[in-house]
């Protein structure tokens, strides 16, 4: 099993992806967010320091968040294939992250790069809604997976709602921060030869399909 990187816009449906490949294969999902916060728990000096960090909405050092990445990589779990989720984020990161593999002794494996047209985005962003009960998602957008009942889950008859950051003005910040940082990650592991590139604008049973063909090869 090779290790797996994905690689996609606010909303491209990545975590959804990273669910499936965890379900099926039964490979860790190392999201740098949940290392943060799993160690802002502890009563150490650098679970102190994370713990003010995240609490004053600051971002953790590059040095530090390098350490705890390569350490839970180095964890048994990861010896047979893993997820990382939400980092390299900017080319620096990816350069430290060569680096964190090779002293490891793994390889980058797959990089997966789920592509979606910014107009698909913005009609998931603006158009999603969550259940309050059984978080079930619909969207307004899609006549596939919008409610029967407006603002009616279809599951459970719980209410609807639309979260906070679910509007363009919070999506333009996010897309335009991905194509500034993440963007030039993708030229980065293309000319590696690394990188494969999907049309996430699709259902997520064939985008998932597809992914086991990649995983696959």
């Amino acid at each position: 099993m090779k290790n797996i990187m994905f690689i996609a816009p606010p909303a491209a449906g990545k975590g959804t992806q990273a669910e499936l490949v965890v379900e099926k294969y039964g490979i860790p999902h190392i999201s740098t967010g949940d290392i943060l916060r799993d160690i802002s728990k502890e009563d150490s000096e650098i679970g102190k320091y994370v713990f003010e960090t995240l609490t004053n909405g600051e971002l953790v050092k590059d040095e530090i968040t390098y350490q705890l990445i390569e350490d839970r990589l180095g964890k048994e779990d990861c010896k047979n294939g893993f997820i990382i989720d939400g980092f390299p984020r900017n080319i620096a990161q990816a350069h430290e992250y060569d680096k964190i593999l090779k002293n490891l002794g793994y390889e980058v494996g797959n990089v997966i790069f789920i592509n979606v047209d910014k107009k698909v985005l913005e009609k998931r962003i603006t158009g999603r809604r969550i259940c309050e009960d059984c978080k079930t998602i619909f969207n307004i957008n899609d006549p596939k997976s919008s409610p029967k009942v407006e603002s009616v889950c279809d599951n459970c008859g719980g209410k609807l709602y639309q979260r906070s950051d679910d509007n363009l003005e919070a999506f333009e910040t996010r897309y335009n921060m991905y194509v500034e940082k993440t963007e030039p990650i993708i030229d980065y592991y293309r000319k590696q030869n690394v990188l494969t590139e999907i049309d996430g604008d699709d259902t997520v049973e064939n985008i998932f399909a597809r992914i086991e063909e990649i995983i696959a090869d």
